[in-house]
């Protein structure tokens, strides 16, 4: 299956299916030199499933154990490409057999059924479910140890579910800090409450949540991207549309902009304590496809998820008539909070390739004595 790779220099490939054996990660091109082990690996998977409160969540609660087989040797990178593996343990297929001919509404069910002729793994969504994230975030806690030896911190949390959004103006420290606190993975505790509430009464419903999730990226040195093709905030997007349930994309300002003034949608420039600053950010860290070294600001929405209890209209693919399903089984009411470290992930793997290919990243990072 093409299209399973991502990244030029900092290159990334994702394998295995949601039912499948395991799903895993492949890295070529990390500097070799960068301490590197499970533990830090570990953490990253640890904060995709809010277990604060399960019932906010699918019943498919898998304990996660990160295997590195390849590429790490006494502690450090090796320079060699590196595989990270997590075993599928608590799997059950036996709900997708029931629907294999009903494609579920909003879901890839039918669209890959179609492009692989119907040799596509449909169980739990194959390729396409938001269980494939754990490769993502396996290969962005590698990208996020680059880039904390350049002080380069990527941060996201959840914005919105459903109707309920956080007004206030959060610090960094805050988001740092607090963001995986609560389930739903936002750092305003009142609003985090909130959003719990919603999600739980979809679920009595047999409905879903959507949301939005803000990832922002302190001290990205200015000058990183290419023109074109190769923007920054092009590749970016690219990066979270591989996160599945996102369906949009905004950065700094983002549609607000369409609405104003040139006079009002216009970062000035300053300077300050001897650098160029803006005095706003409403580009979002990112002018002409190049980061200006402003805090780069990303918003990504989130639709609910596909899989409801509630019955909806499909077809089926076999008969090629007009049917029902009333999908069973274990699924999120919300996938939000799961997608917050994927999209965490996502963008840390995008700055790790684009800042080697700018030389902000050295090849070695640590010459061995």
């Amino acid at each position: 299956m093409a299209g399973n790779s991502i990244g030029k220099e900092f290159v990334f490939t994702s394998f295995g299916e949601s039912h499948g054996k395991l799903v895993g990660a492949i890295v070529d091109g990390c500097p070799a030199g960068l301490p590197f082990s499970e533990v830090d690996v570990q953490a990253d998977l640890d904060r995709r499933i809010p277990l604060q409160k399960p019932e906010l969540v699918s019943g498919r609660v898998e304990k996660d154990f990160a295997q590195i087989q390849a590429g790490v040797f006494d502690g450090f990178t090796s320079g060699a490409p590196i595989c990270m593996t997590v075993e599928n343990k608590e799997t059950n297929s036996s709900d997708y057999e029931a629907i294999r001919d009903l494609p579920r509404p909003a879901h890839a069910d039918y669209t890959s059924r179609v492009k692989y002729g119907g040799f596509n793994d449909p169980r739990g969504g194959g390729r396409f479910s938001g269980r494939i994230t754990v490769a993502t975030i396996m290969a962005g806690a590698l990208a996020k140890k680059l880039l904390s030896q350049f002080d380069v911190d990527v941060m996201a949390y959840t914005r919105s579910i459903g109707k309920i959004r956080t007004e206030k103006q959060l610090g960094f420290d805050q988001i740092r800090n607090s963001r995986y606190e609560s389930a739903v993975r936002c750092p305003d505790i009142a609003c985090a409450e909130k959003m719990e509430d919603d999600i739980l009464e979809a679920r009595k419903k047999g409905e879903s949540l959507g949301g939005t999730v803000e990832c922002i990226v302190l001290n990205v040195p200015a000058g990183i991207g290419e023109p074109l093709f190769d923007s920054l905030d092009g590749d970016l997007a690219k990066a979270l549309f591989t996160v599945p349930a996102v369906k949009g994309i905004e950065f700094g300002g983002g549609f607000s902009l369409a609405e104003m003034q040139g006079s009002e949608a216009n970062d000035a420039f300053q300077i300050q304590k001897g650098k160029v600053t803006t005095a706003t950010n409403l580009s979002g860290g990112i002018l002409g496809g190049i980061s200006s070294g402003m805090p780069i600001i990303i918003r990504v929405a989130i639709k609910p998820t596909p899989s409801i209890a509630k019955e909806q209209h499909t077809v089926n693919l076999s008969k090629l008539e007009n049917a029902k399903i009333k999908v069973s089984g274990r699924h999120d009411p919300c996938v939000v909070p799961k997608a917050v470290p994927a999209v965490e992930a996502a963008v840390a793997v995008t700055l790790a390739d684009h800042m080697i290919r700018a030389g902000f990243i050295s090849k070695i990072i640590k010459r061995k004595e």
